[in-house]
């Protein structure tokens, strides 16, 4: 195709390598030993943490009262509060009428991920912005809650409502006292100090241990006496093991979740602000987080002002993230690449590029990753045009989306460069991906006329191939040039069966963009809100554009697929090469 790279050693002469290996894979004996381990650990802990001995345990010592108010920079939304005070509460895009005095524990929920939005008491930042009023009424909820569910229970106390509840009470206590009786504010205090420790001891959540250590010291913060001093001190030394491990040295975070690490920064500035009450230095370790982060946000932030989306992350919006560096608005550009996190972004004069140029993790941190390696969110203008399904974990019965041909990325035949754990192994260790890319390099050079970027990965190695991806962004032309190749591995068996498998290039449109298939059944108009038209142009023996669905917080919305096909044998190797490109009437 005319203006397509065609020149490897443009990039190889002079680019850096950017080589990252998230570790080696597991075997599937391993997994399956560690799946047997985690049920039969999972078990215990569901007999245990239910009995009067170990609630005996969670509840001493007692605090002895309320110290620091930890700050959350996070936006609160006072319209849903001043609706709660109306009677009608709203989780996630779903309401639930309750009337001004009614329990919203004790009325079933529209659905599960609003059930648990409501038990980690997200509706309370926004209720504790009316003042007074929304704490009183903060205030009746939590003793309604606690009547029922106070005691124990297997949902209420589950990870996944117990972290954000702790932290949210550590961080409204200090608002809700003036108004509560002394055994309500003895109440409060203790509910803080018991979800603390009860986070201490679970072990559901391996790929959390920072997040929790965090929270943690946050509420020994928010109280007084040995359950404090207690809190934390346990909570303080783990944050510092763990804090290298999760947030690498550019500002990644080690799940590969842009959102990730966003949240993460949000926790460790509330743990700034509230040790600084508390009279305590911050550790150095956690201070170079903090500033590692920020720069992430900052590298991961697209020109239409949104996160950019892959690895379970959502395409988080500016204010958000305004709020996250609003300690650090005047801070470095951030580079172009970020190798540890395994990410490289090009910018040229109206076309911004994302590319995943890492190998998704392992383990415990890949319970929301991704199988699709080399997948590219493309900006065009201020419109994000190319993006993915936008699967996160909100949309939790979706799994099929974290596979290749749900982002813009190459995919072959019905497979996929990795896959998530289902069964017993899923409902024992979560949904780790496993199978997934083991070798990912990439090289880059910037130069006058523009930047090359090449990335190859073998997750295509079960079938004999690897996939590389080379991409030119023309500076002067102002347009991007792509290459994808299916090229044969040196394992690969020449002689046998000459078996041709099929592949496609996905490029998935953003809900806010549309295509149309031009008359020559081979380019495609794109137009995003802006209404400039962007031309993919192409090789393909078939194209295609079909709708396809988009995730936006676990909510589908209609969008499309531009899908270019192709055929590759095993042994020959195959390629297809696109362009993008302002259309010339605009």
């Amino acid at each position: 195709m005319n203006g397509a790279p065609d020149t490897p050693s443009a990039s190889k002469a002079a680019g850096r390598p950017n080589g990252r290996s998230p570790g080696r894979p597991l075997r599937r004996g391993v997994v399956l030993a560690r799946s047997i381990a985690a049920s039969a650990r999972a078990g215990f802990e569901r007999e245990w943490f239910g009995s009067p001995p170990h609630r005996a345990l969670i509840s001493n010592p007692k605090p002895v009262g309320l110290a620091a108010r930890p700050h959350d920079p996070r936006p609160v939304d006072a319209h849903r509060g001043r609706q709660l005070l109306d009677g009608v509460l709203t989780l996630h895009d779903e309401s639930l009428r309750v009337g001004a005095e009614g329990d919203p524990f004790d009325t079933p929920s529209p659905s599960r991920a609003f059930a648990i939005a409501l038990h980690r008491f997200d509706w309370l930042p926004n209720l504790l912005a009316q003042g007074p009023e929304g704490a009183r009424r903060a205030l009746r909820l939590i003793q309604d809650w606690r009547r029922v569910f106070g005691t124990w229970n297997q949902f209420s106390w589950s990870g996944e409502c117990l972290e954000r509840r702790t932290f949210h009470l550590a961080c409204a206590a200090k608002t809700l006292s003036p108004g509560a009786s002394d055994a309500e504010a003895t109440a409060l205090a203790l509910d803080i100090a018991r979800g603390a420790r009860q986070l201490l001891k679970a072990s559901d959540a391996p790929d959390r241990v920072l997040e929790r250590a965090v929270v943690v010291t946050i509420a020994g913060t928010a109280l007084v006496g040995k359950a404090s001093d207690r809190l934390m001190g346990e909570g303080l030394r783990r944050v510092q093991r763990e804090l290298d491990t999760i947030v690498l040295a550019d500002g990644g975070h080690a799940s590969r979740s842009p959102e990730a690490g966003l949240e993460l920064l949000f926790d460790l500035l509330t743990l700034d602000d509230a040790l600084g009450q508390r009279g305590r230095p911050t550790p150095e370790a956690m201070s170079r987080a903090i500033d590692r982060l920020s720069s992430g946000a900052r590298f991961f932030t697209l020109a239409d002002g949104r996160l950019a989306a892959f690895h379970g992350g959502e395409a988080i919006e500016q204010p958000r993230i305004a709020a996250a560096l609003a300690h650090d608005d005047h801070g470095p550009q951030p580079p172009m690449d970020m190798p540890h996190a395994g990410f490289q972004k090009m910018q040229g004069g109206t076309i911004q590029v994302m590319a995943d140029a890492g190998a998704p993790p392992v383990g415990a941190l890949s319970r929301s990753a991704c199988a699709q390696p080399a997948a590219l969110e493309i900006i065009c203008g201020k419109d994000r045009l190319i993006t993915s399904s936008g699967w996160s974990p909100e949309a939790a019965n979706a799994q099929a989306f974290r596979l290749s041909d749900a982002a813009s990325t190459v995919s072959v035949g019905d497979g996929s460069a990795g896959r998530p754990l289902s069964g017993f192994r899923a409902t024992a260790l979560g949904p780790w991906l496993v199978d997934g890319a083991t070798s990912v390099e990439s090289r880059r050079h910037d130069g006058e006329q523009g930047v090359w970027l090449d990335i190859v990965h073998d997750g295509w190695r079960r079938l004999g191939l690897k996939h590389a991806r080379r991409l030119f962004l023309d500076l002067a032309a102002d347009e991007l040039r792509g290459e994808d190749s299916l090229i044969p591995m040196a394992e690969a068996k020449a002689d046998g069966p000459r078996r041709y498998h099929p592949f496609k290039i996905s490029f998935h449109l953003h809900p806010d963009a549309r295509a149309s298939l031009a008359r020559d059944g081979k380019s495609v108009l794109i137009k995003g809100p802006s209404n400039i038209g962007w031309w993919l142009r192409n090789d393909a023996p078939d194209v295609s554009v079909l709708a396809a669905p988009h995730f936006d917080h676990g909510h589908a919305r209609q969008a499309g697929v531009i899908v270019l096909k192709s055929q590759v044998r095993a042994e020959k190797g195959a390629k297809i090469r696109w362009k993008l490109a302002r259309a010339a009437d605009h």
